[in-house]
Formats: structure tokens, C-alpha cells, sequence
């Protein structure tokens, strides 16, 4: 597989801020399913600061490794605000991390409807001890094209929360 070079450099980018602050990074993956994980993984040294990565692409497994309740999921539905913050709120509680990322989305090319077409991707992040954040984004182009777009935003997206991270202790 070639290496993709603008996720291999944000990776980098993520894993320095995460190494500078002492933070170890965790992710909740749906559709992107683990390719978030991968990008850090592909960073040399990067098990002093990626510590997990949940790929949770049923909602079964959302309740079983993150706890997002079944009241949930079946209010809102997998791709929704309130599943990608219980996702994150899951990936905090289960492991060590101090930051962390979750995603569900529709990759296409089928799965999409009038109110969520194929594109949608909702991302939230969430710090232990901080606050959450989350957005719903909507990629164009295929399959590999939404879920790609969803990596780059997601990292992106800890990048920025690291950069204006205040350190406490």
C-alpha cells in the first residue's frame, strides 16, 4: 500500500503536539473503520502517545465497547450528534487517553437518505476532564474519497484541540 503522504505529515504533526503535552490518543472509529488508527500507527515511535483504537461499525458493538446506550442509537441513530458524543464520552471511559476521537458516517455509495445523504459524517472529540465538541461535515466523491476526507478532518480536528489545550496539573 503507498504511503499517503498528507495523512503520514498530520499523523506526524498530531503525534508531536500529543508527545509534547504527555497525552496518550484514543479513537472510536465507524466508518473510516480503524484507518484513523492506522494513519498514527504508521508514525514511527507513535506507541508512546496512540494507546487504542475502537472500530465500532455495528451498533452492537458501540454498546458493547463504548456503552452508548440502546436508547441512543435508537433515538437519534448511529450517524448523529448524540452517538458520536457518547461514542467519544465510551472511548474516554475505556481507556487511559486523555483525548480522543469518534466518528460515524455515510461512506457511501448506498446507506444514505433525503436527511442523511451519502457524505454525512458526524466527528466529535472529547478531553478528559474537558469539554466535547461535536460536527456533522458532508464529504463529496466516493466511498474512499468520504472516508479519507473524514480522517483528515478528524485529525485535524485533535490538532487543534491540542493546540489550544490548557495543561492542568
Amino acid at each position: 500500500m503507498a504511503v499517503d503522504q498528507e495523512l503520514y505529515q498530520l499523523a506526524e504533526r498530531v503525534g508531536r503536539a500529543l508527545q509534547a503535552h504527555g497525552w496518550l490518543f484514543a479513537t472510536a472509529e465507524s466508518c473510516t473503520g480503524g484507518w484513523i488508527a492506522e494513519a498514527m500507527t504508521a508514525v514511527p515511535g507513535s506507541s508512546a502517545w496512540f494507546d487504542r483504537g475502537f472500530i465500532t461499525y455495528s451498533n452492537t458493538a458501540k454498546q458493547e465497547l463504548l456503552g452508548v446506550p440502546a436508547a441512543t442509537l435508537d433515538a437519534h441513530g448511529a450517524v448523529s450528534e448524540a452517538t458520536v458524543l457518547a461514542m467519544a464520552d465510551g472511548a474516554l471511559a475505556h481507556s487511559p487517553a486523555q483525548i480522543v476521537v469518534a466518528v460515524s458516517g455515510i461512506a457511501g455509495p448506498d446507506g444514505g437518505s433525503r436527511t442523511r445523504p451519502v457524505g454525512t459524517v458526524w466527528l466529535a472529540w472529547a478531553q478528559r476532564g474537558g469539554a466535547s465538541a461535536a460536527q456533522c461535515r458532508h464529504f463529496d466523491g466516493d466511498r474512499d474519497s468520504v472516508r479519507r476526507q473524514t480522517v483528515l478532518a478528524a485529525l485535524h480536528g485533535v490538532l487543534e484541540r491540542l493546540d489550544g489545550a490548557v495543561l492542568v496539573g
